[in-house]
């Protein structure tokens, strides 16, 4: 299953190694990857294939949030599906 990942905060050394560490450890490969630094602000959204992790959404999930805790920035996984859903007009 593909998913997006969505990351924002504050810019600084090591965001994208540590979400990348973390969707790794988790057997979660990045497809494809966008960011941009507006001042000191980065966005970045990736697009993910989880269907070689062996762990749960759920827990691809509290990883992600747990990387972000330590990054200090927000970090949000949907399902591809559903993000795709949300952003229909």
């Amino acid at each position: 299953m593909r998913a997006i990942v969505t990351v924002a905060g504050k810019d600084h050394v090591g965001i994208i190694a540590g979400i990348c560490i973390a969707l790794s450890e988790n057997g979660v490969n990045v497809l494809d990857i966008n960011q941009t630094v507006m001042q000191e602000f980065l966005t970045m959204n990736m697009l993910v294939d989880t269907s070689t992790s062996t762990v749960s959404f759920a827990d691809i999930s509290a990883a992600l949030e747990k990387a972000g805790r330590e990054l200090a920035v927000s970090v949000r996984i949907q399902r591809e599906d559903i993000f795709e859903a949300m952003h229909r007009i």
